[in-house]
């Protein structure tokens, strides 16, 4: 199963999918924990060791690898399907039954073509599943560069994360529509941060009971977390608050 979790910058979206790399490693599975964002925020709310997410080259920069995957080390054409089972297990650090993966920065509009570079990173997340214990999370980057690229193409969940804001519900709808224009087939929204009723009660009015997989109540604790160095979501004896929930709502969902 592939969980790709989205979101306005600033909703919670890395913190959402680090506890459910760990709600998924509680019950058995093993995770590749896959940080689509440009910075390297999901390793460090993981608990990586900084020295290991400093020497994590991300596999959008791996120029040379990609061009001998993709064209074999030359030519106008390349290979749609490389075969990049050996990038995984050389391009990524593990702990317990973690494997975290960097996609990298996009390029913006107007730069060189991404053609290699987009074929590589679907090749790579193509190959992450190898059976039923093995789960895979996307960490997007914020708003909705990667989705409008294709590189969220072929996951089984997106779990769209926003505030009880104006601007996060709208910037949650536009990733709705451009999930359901690439096919992705499960798309729930999922409301975090919620101080009181009247938040809950804002957010509930704009999306509809199947929509909304549930809401996360703001929790102090969360920001301690995230400001102890080395200690990240894994050593935690507990999750967020109500994520218990999403995560069985999950389960159901995908029918695992």
């Amino acid at each position: 199963m592939k969980i790709a979790v989205s979101g306005k910058g600033g909703v919670g979206k890395t913190t959402v999918a680090a506890n459910l790399v760990k709600a998924f490693l509680n019950d058995g599975y093993n995770v590749y924990a896959v940080d689509a964002d440009p910075d390297i925020s999901l390793g460090q709310t993981l608990g990586f060791p900084s020295e290991e997410l400093a020497n994590l080259t991300p596999l959008v920069e791996l120029n040379e690898v990609i061009d001998k995957k993709t064209t074999g080390g030359g030519g106008l054409f390349f290979d749609l399907n490389p075969d990049v089972d050996d990038v995984i297990e050389n391009y990524s650090i593990a702990k317990d039954k973690v494997r975290l993966l960097r996609m990298g920065g996009i390029k913006q509009g107007g730069s060189a073509c991404y053609c290699k570079e987009n074929t590589f990173l679907n090749a790579v997340l193509n190959s992450l599943l190898f059976d039923k214990n093995d789960v895979v999370i996307l960490d997007m980057s914020a708003g909705i560069e990667h989705l409008t690229r294709g590189t969220s193409d072929g996951v089984d969940t997106m779990i769209i994360v926003t505030e009880p804001t104006k601007v996060s519900v709208q910037t949650a709808k536009v990733v709705q529509k451009l999930a359901q224009d690439l096919g992705i087939r499960k798309i729930k929204v999922l409301g975090n941060k919620i101080r009181h009723s009247k938040e809950e009660e804002f957010i509930r009015a704009q999306f509809t009971e199947d929509e909304l997989i549930g809401v996360l109540k703001f929790d102090e604790g969360v920001w301690e977390t995230a400001m102890a160095e080395e200690k990240g979501v894994l050593a935690e004896e507990e999750l967020l608050p109500n994520l218990e929930g999403v995560y069985k709502k999950i389960l159901e969902e995908v029918k695992i």
